[in-house]
């Protein structure tokens, strides 16, 4: 069985997974990881048992985010700890409950036309600037923030400053806790303040909501009100401008799927699929850890209790055994399904408003936009560093 190490490297390009997961996806399915404490984690590559490790509750998420625990390295730290990301059923389920109905599909769809009107209103700033103007700044980022600050309350003054304790808090693997602990406890002060301020003055949103729930309901502690809220915020709107901005440079990569899509704008909602299942939104390679709580055999190895298991998203929405030609981009690869969003009860909360998001940004550029390019080689990209995803700090586009 191959060994590796931890921390993995990076991926050697934007468009692919680390070449040694595919191997092991080839030839052993599972790898064991040496760790930096001396123990052992065990990475999962197949589409099959990644999907295992994410539904089955013999991995757990909680165990891999208690405190001390050996999965503490693989990232995420103090965000994970004591929100809803790092619990198991019933906690994680009484809370998800109590979100889950403002993320269906029948309520992202009515907010459609005004996301629509956001991406119109960020365009039309976009073409009065010189060119090239930074889409990160005036568009991939403004977009999922204005959406969930307006979903969930949050005045459009304190936009800027939150987003800042967000990158801290998605640090990866080596990232200090003493600063995302700080970070942590100045969002948590923030959101104490904004639900006293709901508090005497609520209005018609989602943190009123949840303040209804904790006060009127008492189906939430004070703190779990707080966690939840900074997790909302969070999870609505870095995934989404990141992919963004990594969905035009993986389309730059294929100037014929590009083109093929920004001439028929109907294939977007299928392409959006296909563009979340081949993009290298993370730099890292694999997905949150969980923790074996029993031995559990995946494709003929014994994963034993208390190991730290990784499930490999990135090289699993590559797998040949499910997809054709898994590693060509096809903007019209049809009844596709992917493990973007996870699986399970921990799949993703926002999957219907960031697929909203997404093919709303696109039809937006592509349609008022046509000629929009990348203004920069991949070389002169600069990448926010300790990030578990990968964050671009500009993206210079011309239209």
């Amino acid at each position: 069985m191959t060994t590796l190490s931890f921390p993995l490297p990076n991926a050697p390009t934007l468009y692919a997974p680390l070449p040694a997961l595919g191997e092991i996806q080839r030839d052993q399915a599972v790898a064991r990881i040496d760790t930096p404490d001396g123990g052992v984690a065990y990475v999962v590559t197949r589409y099959a048992d990644v999907r295992t490790v994410l539904v089955d509750p013999r991995f757990s998420r909680a165990a891999a985010a208690a405190s001390g625990s050996a999965a503490a390295d693989f990232g995420l730290g103090a965000l994970a700890t004591d929100s809803i990301v790092g619990m198991d059923p019933p906690e994680h389920t009484r809370l998800r409950k109590l979100v889950a109905r403002a993320f269906t599909a029948r309520r992202v769809e009515q907010l459609r036309p005004g996301t629509a009107r956001i991406v119109d209103e960020l365009i039309d700033a976009l073409l009065d600037l010189p060119q090239p103007a930074d889409l990160v700044e005036h568009f991939s980022l403004a977009l999922p923030v204005r959406v969930i600050c307006d979903m969930l309350g949050v005045p459009a003054g304190d936009r800027d400053t939150f987003h800042g304790w967000s990158d801290t808090l998605l640090g990866g693997p080596g990232a200090d806790p003493r600063v995302m602990g700080a970070a942590l406890r100045a969002m948590g002060e923030y959101f104490a303040g904004l639900i006293a301020a709901k508090r005497a003055k609520p209005e018609d949103d989602l943190m009123t909501a949840l303040i209804a729930a904790r006060d009127e309901h008492d189906r939430l502690t004070e703190e779990e009100l707080v966690r939840l809220s900074l997790g909302i915020l969070i999870g609505g709107h870095e995934t989404t401008a990141n992919q963004i901005t990594m969905i035009l440079l993986t389309l730059r990569h294929f100037p014929e799927q590009d083109a093929l899509l920004r001439a028929d704008p109907s294939l977007i909602p299928g392409a959006v699929e296909e563009l979340m299942r081949f993009v290298q939104l993370g730099d890292g390679a694999t997905s949150l850890p969980r923790v074996a709580t029993e031995d559990v055999e995946l494709s003929g190895v014994t994963i034993p209790k208390g190991a730290v298991v990784l499930p490999a998203l990135a090289v699993a929405n590559r797998d040949p055994g499910v997809y054709d030609e898994p590693d060509g981009l096809d903007v019209t690869r049809k009844e596709l399904s992917h493990l973007s969003f996870g699986a399970g009860v921990h799949h993703c909360l926002g999957a219907q408003l960031a697929r909203m998001e997404l093919q709303e940004a696109l039809r937006g550029l592509f349609t008022r936009l046509p000629g929009l390019r990348v203004a920069v080689p991949d070389g002169e990209l600069r990448f926010k560093q300790g990030m578990i995803v990968r964050s671009v700090e500009a993206l210079p586009v011309t239209w």
